[in-house]
């Protein structure tokens, strides 16, 4: 519960702010407007939770996370997340991962600017951005002990 507390604080607060492992001096870090200082490729880790932001152009995979929660607020553009169901095409990505081609038996839901998707551990999920457009959101990972 904590965990989430702090995630809900996180996201809608203008600026990034944590006390826990830090990868700054000083234990603060501030992304203005909602971007990390080094862009889509900077992920801070804290050692129980990984920060990042997303940015999509084209239709993701399948996605499946074994011991992390993910919580996602959408900054801005539109897609559809389809969650739950069956994973098709699955294989290990990376240790604890898993990805596939598409979800079978799913449930679909319109997303956009200010709704806040939470996925815990176990959930398959994958976006589908319409043609032309994109989402971009910020993915907090939390690492399930």
């Amino acid at each position: 519960m904590k965990a989430v507390l702090w995630t809900a604080a996180l996201l809608f607060s203008p600026g990034v702010i944590s006390a826990q492992q830090s990868p700054t001096p000083g234990g603060v870090k501030i992304w203005q407007k909602g971007m990390p200082p080094g862009g889509f490729k900077e992920k801070d880790d804290y050692g129980d939770h990984v920060l990042s932001v997303s940015h999509r152009e084209k239709d993701g995979v399948v996605e499946f996370h074994e011991h992390k929660d993910d919580v996602m607020a959408i900054q801005s553009g539109e897609a559809t997340f389809v969650y739950g169901g069956r994973g098709i095409g699955m294989h290990r990505s990376a240790p604890g991962e898993q990805q596939g081609e598409r979800i079978e038996g799913g449930t679909s839901v319109h997303v956009g600017p200010g709704n806040v998707i939470t996925v815990a551990a176990g959930i398959p999920h994958q976006y589908f951005v319409p043609k032309g457009g994109q989402i971009t959101y910020t993915l907090v990972k939390i690492v399930k002990h």
